[in-house]
């Protein structure tokens, strides 16, 4: 089922240089029915999101900061998510920022059956991160849009896989493998999304997970005829599993 989406922007957190790539991002979950911006569009630092905004059709909420020193913006937003949730116009929502006043939020909105993503910067504090059903880094979108306009690779952006990560996959085909250790690719990503919201095979430079897993020694991949169809199932498998 195609998600409707609402999609909810703290303009006061976020960059806007790469708007039109994240559009892109979430219309790969879902269609963005609700595209609303949260700012005080009185102050010169949000002019640059204006001709943006125009271009991707997302509605500015004005909010002023009323008091110095609190965050207007992050109530505002929180009391439209809410208005949407009981409106029942979407069942699923992304929050871009990379605060974590959002947490208790996305923690609400999946208490109430939606499907939550969170997008914001590497910066983005954990409880807010895990509190998402999946969550990703904005510089991640940076890195892809860059690499397609230079055709070059900048090793900067993208994070070395570490042995806590491939533990993390290990453990996770071991979730889900039948008695001969293999389990359906498929499901080893889902449940990695579950266990850990940000993990993305884009974080470490490769655009899906099957290449990534063929770059790590500790797994082996197989491919099996669909009953069904022409595709090909990919299954994977620790490679000490392996029956002598």
């Amino acid at each position: 089922m195609d998600l409707n989406l609402a999609v909810l922007i703290d303009g006061d957190n976020i960059p806007s240089t790469y708007i039109k790539e994240m559009m892109e991002e979430i219309a790969k979950y879902g269609n963005p029915t609700i595209k609303r911006i949260y700012g005080d569009w009185t102050k010169p630092d949000l002019t640059k999101w204006k001709k943006i905004l125009l271009e991707n059709a997302i509605t500015p909420i004005q909010q002023y900061g009323y008091t110095k020193g609190k965050n207007a913006t992050d109530s505002a937003m929180i009391i439209d998510a809410m208005d949407i949730l009981y409106s029942e116009k979407v069942n699923g929502f992304c929050l871009v920022s990379s605060d974590s006043d959002f947490t208790r939020l996305a923690t609400r909105l999946r208490e109430a059956g939606m499907k939550v993503f969170g997008i914001g910067e590497k910066k983005t504090p954990n409880p807010f991160i895990v509190a998402c059903d999946k969550f990703i880094y904005l510089e991640i979108l940076k890195y892809e849009a860059e690499s397609i306009n230079t055709k070059t690779i900048s090793t900067n952006s993208v994070d070395k896989i570490t042995t806590k990560e491939i533990k993390l996959i290990s453990h996770t085909i071991s979730d889900v493998a039948d008695d001969d250790g293999w389990a359906f690719l498929g499901d080893v990503g889902s449940l990695l999304q579950k266990k850990q919201p940000n993990f993305d095979s884009r974080n470490y430079g490769f655009q899906k997970l099957t290449p990534l897993i063929q770059a790590i020694k500790s797994f082996e991949i197989e491919q099996r005829e669909a009953t069904k169809g022409r595709s090909k199932l990919i299954y994977v498998r620790n490679k000490k599993t392996r029956k002598k």
